[in-house]
Formats: structure tokens, sequence, C-alpha cells
């Protein structure tokens, strides 16, 4: 898949998903479970690719050539 996910919005998810994993460390009881959503924001975020905007057809990165790096 090409990489759909800019920068900046790959931190904020890494951010995100980090900050949600540690509710499962923060909070007691039932409720704690609910921070492994953060799983899906840290996954998007290290891979660079969202399934939601490839069905909607967005995309935040501003790399012409998608996936590639160099010159």
């Amino acid at each position: 898949m090409k990489k759909n996910v800019g920068t900046v919005d790959q931190w904020i998810r890494i951010v995100l998903g980090i900050v949600l994993l540690a509710l499962v460390f923060i909070i007691q009881g039932d409720w704690r479970w609910i921070g492994l959503v953060g799983l899906i924001p840290l996954a998007t975020g290290i891979s660079g690719v969202c399934p939601l905007y490839a069905l909607f057809g967005i995309s935040t990165n501003k790399a012409k050539d998608s996936g590639k790096t160099g010159k």
C-alpha cells in the first residue's frame, strides 16, 4: 500500500497511541482496557498507512512519489 499519512500526522498518531496505551497502566478496573484502542493510531503512525484514508481517498502525505525516498 502507498503511504498516505504525512509526517505531522504520523507523529500525532504515535503520541496519541502511546498516551492511550498508557491508560492500561493508569486506570483501574474494567475501563482500563479501552487503552488498547491506542494500538490502532500507533500502528498507522509507525507504518504510515491508514486503511480509512485509503478507503476515502485521503492523503496527508506531501511526497510526490508516495512510499519512495531519495531525490
